[in-house]
């Protein structure tokens, strides 16, 4: 590599190549051994010889270096075509070397100030998202197969399977999963609404001190939500302020966050407590984009007040915010700290593995990996939110009026 390139004096592609080559050589004994690990997953298994402990292979950490060499090994591969195309095209240059540098900069600045951002993704985006879909295939799971005490084994689809079709996960995973989707309609379509009438009424034309009204409404959103999620947890629980003061007032405590359905609705309308500002400013800002004159041309064509906000008040701003809200349901199908922070996924519910009432897809990840060590079955999971979330938002996009404009831009 990069021999045709010094040959037409142009030193710095083909010194570049060539010390890809020799580094790629060098290292290349390493990323056959770890490609190797990547096919087994290891063959000796830890064991225990009176007191001492005899390491084995530690599948995981195969399955990543594994992972790391088939990136580093494709990258080689593709820099290997890029010379030989360059070396079709090369000819000889009376370029010096820093003319050289100089000219590669020119015309590659965009590239290299790219790379390292690029690099960063793939290391740190791209390889997790790979080797969470290969762990979707094996067996890695407490109490069997754990590394470095247990090896772990490639099971195919046996774990989408058993996700779909062993009733033990199967009820969990539907249930969570209808939950997950409730949770995010409702929690989207709820904020939206009261993020509306927010904006609307601010932008009344007879109200007063709006400036005032607009930064008392904006101050749940200024505030951590984290903080406002514990906060509500703090007064809601059964011994918390709200249900001493009905004790005081001669009123039952309410379990607002122990009862399956009270539960549920908390979440959802602290949600909006949290979310209905920051809609509140988009909409505001949508509302002022709307010309007044049409406003002025349906009253003379005689339409009242419903019919103006829902021939043009309503479709003006769905096309500026649609995006939003799409980007909002897919946010709350993932919100974990809205359920994780508020009702730790609970109350437990008994027909479920590993979840309670209120947990969503991704709580309940959360649970199997980092509380019960069930990884195959979380890398599933992870795998099926992923292509649900891509298709939704794909196909909504797609469908907006918003997108497709930009798109003929």
């Amino acid at each position: 590599m990069g021999a045709t390139q010094l040959k037409n004096n142009q030193y710095l592609k083909g010194l570049f190549y060539l010390a890809a080559q020799l580094l790629f050589v060098t290292y290349l004994p390493d990323l056959i051994a770890a490609l190797q690990g990547l096919i087994t997953l290891g063959d000796v298994a830890q064991t225990r010889r009176g007191f001492d402990i005899i390491q084995g292979d530690n599948s995981v950490f195969m399955l990543v270096e594994g992972v790391i060499a088939l990136i580093l090994s494709l990258f080689f591969v593709w820099l290997y075509i890029v010379n030989v195309k360059d070396a079709l095209k090369s000819e000889k240059t009376e370029l010096t070397l820093k003319e050289q540098i100089h000219k590669f900069y020119d015309d590659n600045f965009a590239f290299i100030a790219l790379s390292p951002a690029g690099i960063a993704a793939t290391f740190f985006v791209v390889m997790p998202i790979v080797i969470t879909v290969l762990v979707s295939f094996t067996n890695y799971s407490a109490p069997n197969h754990i590394p470095p005490r247990n090896l772990v084994d490639w099971v195919g689809f046996g774990n989408f399977l058993q996700l779909f079709q062993l009733k033990i996960w199967s009820e969990t995973f539907f249930g969570v999963a209808a939950w997950t989707v409730i949770w995010a309609l409702s929690a989207t379509f709820c904020v939206f609404v009261f993020g509306f009438i927010l904006a609307l009424a601010v932008e009344k034309k007879d109200v007063k001190f709006k400036k005032l009204w607009r930064f008392v409404f904006i101050l749940p959103y200024a505030i951590p939500a984290f903080v406002t999620l514990l906060v509500f947890r703090l007064l809601l629980n059964g011994i918390g302020p709200v249900n001493n003061l009905l004790s005081v007032w001669g009123i039952d405590s309410i379990p607002f966050l122990t009862d399956p359905i009270m539960a549920k609705f908390m979440v959802v309308a602290i949600s909006v407590w949290v979310g209905a500002p920051y809609f509140m400013l988009l909409i505001s800002g949508a509302l002022t984009n709307i010309p007044a004159d049409l406003y002025e041309a349906s009253e003379i064509d005689g339409a009242g007040k419903f019919q103006q906000f829902y021939e043009i008040t309503l479709p003006m701003v769905l096309h500026q915010i649609a995006p939003s809200l799409v980007m909002t349901f897919a946010h709350n199908f993932n919100n974990f700290g809205a359920i994780y922070l508020l009702t730790n996924g609970g109350p437990i519910n008994p027909d479920y593995r590993f979840a309670g009432h209120t947990d969503i897809l991704i709580t309940w990840i959360y649970k199997l990996t980092l509380d019960f060590q069930q990884y195959h079955i979380a890398s599933v999971v992870s795998i099926v939110i992923f292509l649900f979330l891509s298709g939704i938002a794909i196909w909504q996009f797609r469908r907006m009026k918003s997108f497709k404009d930009d798109v003929g831009m």
